[in-house]
C-alpha cells in the first residue's frame, strides 16, 4: 500500500517505487490488455504508433478505435476507478478497477466488448515482462491501491505537460507523446531522419521484428518511467547511440548515465525549485547529446524563434 501520508496538494506528487509495486505491476498488464485490443483493430503505423495509450485528464485512452463502420474508444479513468468502453452510436460498457487478479479483468473486459458487439482476438500474452503468465492464467497480479494510482495518474499529468512543452520545439518527424504499454513508460521521439542499423532486439517475450520496426530510423528519445530508483525516473536515449554519447556533458546535476540511457530521479524534479526548468535542461541536453555527436541537421529539424509561441490573427 502507499503511504497515505502524502501530501495529495503537491503539484509533483511523491510515491515510493516500493509502496505500490504490485498495483504498479498489475496495472501495468491491464494496459497491455488494452493496448492489444487497440492493435487488434486500428490500422498500422510506423514506430506501433497505432498502439499506443494518451494520458487524458482522468487517465489513459486508447482515443478512437475504428470497427468496420463503427468505433470505439476505451479509457483509463483513474479518477472514479473505471474503465470505461464507449461506442461511437453512445453504447457504453464499463469494468471496475479495483484488486482483482489479471484473468479476472481479462475476462470481464472482453465480455465487456462481446456485450457491446465488438468482438475482438488478441494474443493474450504480455510481452516485455518476465515471467510471461498469459493473462487468462494470471492469479498473481491481483493489487490495485486507489490512492497508489490517483497519485500516479497525476504524475503522468506533469510528465504529459513536460514532454508536450519539449515536443513543440521540432518541425522534425517527431512522435506524439504516448503511453507504451510494453514497459510501462510515457515516451516522445524525436528523429533525423535517416534510417538506422537493424536493431538487435533483446526485450524479453518480445519478437526482434518489433524492435526492428521500432528502432528503424535514428532516433533521440526520452521520456518517464515508473520503475528504477526510489521513485521512479525521467530517461533519455539515443539510437544508434552515437560514440562519446555516455561521457558528454548533459544536466541538471544528478543526472547519471547507465546501460544506454541517461538517467534523472523523479524525486529530483519534484523536489527542485523548478521541476519544469530541471526537465526542460534533462531533455533539451541529452538530445542534443545525441544530435550533435550524431550529425543531425539542427538547423533544418528545430524550430525557429517564436514559433511555439506564435497566434493566429
Amino acid at each position: 500500500m502507499a503511504e497515505q501520508s502524502i501530501d495529495p496538494g503537491l503539484a509533483w506528487p511523491r510515491l515510493r517505487t516500493a509502496d505500490w509495486a504490485d498495483t504498479r505491476d498489475t496495472l501495468h498488464l491491464w494496459t497491455q490488455i488494452v493496448g492489444k485490443i487497440r492493435m487488434a483493430h486500428a490500422p498500422a503505423v510506423n514506430h506501433w504508433w497505432h498502439v499506443t495509450l494518451y494520458v487524458t485528464p482522468r487517465g489513459l485512452t486508447t482515443s478512437t478505435i475504428p470497427y468496420g463502420d463503427r468505433a470505439f474508444e476505451i479509457e483509463f479513468d483513474l479518477v472514479d476507478h473505471q474503465l470505461q468502453i464507449r461506442t461511437s452510436e453512445g453504447r457504453h460498457s464499463s469494468v471496475a478497477l479495483e484488486p482483482k487478479p489479471v484473468a479476472v479483468f481479462y475476462a470481464e473486459t472482453m465480455d465487456a466488448l462481446d456485450g457491446l458487439g465488438l468482438s475482438t482476438r488478441i494474443h493474450a500474452t504480455p510481452n516485455e515482462v518476465d515471467p510471461a503468465i498469459p493473462f487468462a492464467q494470471d492469479t498473481q497480479h491481483a493489487s490495485y491501491d486507489p490512492h497508489a494510482v490517483e497519485l500516479y495518474r497525476r504524475q503522468l499529468l506533469q510528465a504529459h505537460q513536460a514532454l508536450t512543452t519539449f515536443r513543440s520545439g521540432y518541425v522534425g518527424k517527431v512522435s506524439p507523446v504516448h503511453f507504451f504499454w510494453g514497459a510501462m513508460d510515457l515516451a516522445c521521439t524525436r528523429f533525423s531522419g535517416r534510417t538506422a542499423p537493424r536493431h538487435p532486439g533483446g526485450a524479453p517475450n518480445c519478437p526482434p521484428s518489433v524492435m526492428h520496426e521500432g528502432y528503424s530510423h535514428e532516433l533521440a528519445s526520452c521520456g518517464f518511467w515508473p520503475g528504477g530508483g526510489d521513485e521512479g525516473a525521467f530517461y533519455a536515449y539515443a539510437y544508434p547511440e552515437p560514440d562519446g554519447y555516455a561521457a558528454h556533458p548533459v544536466g541538471p546535476a544528478g543526472t547519471t548515465y547507465a546501460d544506454g540511457e541517461f538517467l534523472l530521479p523523479y524525486e529530483a524534479v519534484a523536489s527542485a525549485s523548478d521541476p519544469e526548468g530541471m526537465l526542460a535542461e534533462f531533455f533539451e541536453t541529452t538530445y542534443r547529446a545525441g544530435a550533435d555527436l550524431g550529425g543531425w541537421d539542427r538547423t533544418a529539424l528545430e524550430a525557429g524563434p517564436g514559433r511555439a509561441g506564435a497566434t493566429l490573427g
